[in-house]
């Protein structure tokens, strides 16, 4: 089993439980979106000592945890599963979360980390992402979405995208030839 160098921060017990599965590493549990500060001076001496990956689940709290932790612990990484991947196959209620994502889910979320830029300058412009549809229009949202899981960087809205591209230092040709590929794959299933 891989042994991972960082500690890997997750929402709660059951995705320790289920990291367990996949790899040998370390984890901080927030227990929630509510991370107190005791929760923050951990997770800072981890980034100065070993290197943080955060990996929340899927949904507006996980993504709540990000926003905090990236404002707090400047330089973390992140792993990301998409809401497919994070969904509860066998319950009726619709419950998300990296404690239902397979092994295999989780082993590749976390061999294609992204790391944070620090002061990054611009990579995209809002222009840009307005003209390629991601902005602004009907589709904007499921083709975001769509983006967010190719590029493995999580859902964003209109307001977040331009950032999180920036953050992971990715450029207006790396979301041209994402798009590219995705408009592509929905032509063949609508083929």
């Amino acid at each position: 089993m891989e042994k991972i160098k960082e500690i890997i921060v997750v929402e709660g017990k059951d995705d320790t439980k289920r990291l367990a599965l996949a790899v040998d590493a370390d984890t901080i549990e927030t227990r929630g979106s509510a991370i107190s500060p005791d929760i923050l001076e951990q997770i800072a001496l981890a980034q100065e000592t070993r290197g943080v990956i955060v990996f929340t689940d899927p949904d507006g709290p996980g993504e709540k945890i990000r926003k905090i932790i990236s404002m707090n612990v400047p330089g973390v990484k992140h792993a990301f599963i998409t809401k497919d991947q994070g969904r509860h196959r066998k319950s009726v209620k619709a419950s998300l979360g990296i404690e239902h994502a397979s092994v295999e889910d989780i082993r590749e979320a976390l061999d294609q980390v992204v790391e944070e830029r620090i002061d990054a300058e611009e990579t995209v412009s809002q222009s840009f992402l307005i003209k390629e549809g991601l902005i602004g229009s009907d589709k904007a949202r499921a083709l975001r979405e769509a983006l967010g899981e190719e590029l493995r960087i999580g859902y964003t809205n209109g307001k977040q995208l331009k950032k999180r591209l920036t953050m992971f230092g990715f450029s207006e040709e790396d979301v041209k030839e994402a798009l590219a590929k995705i408009r592509k794959e929905q032509a063949d299933n609508d083929a």
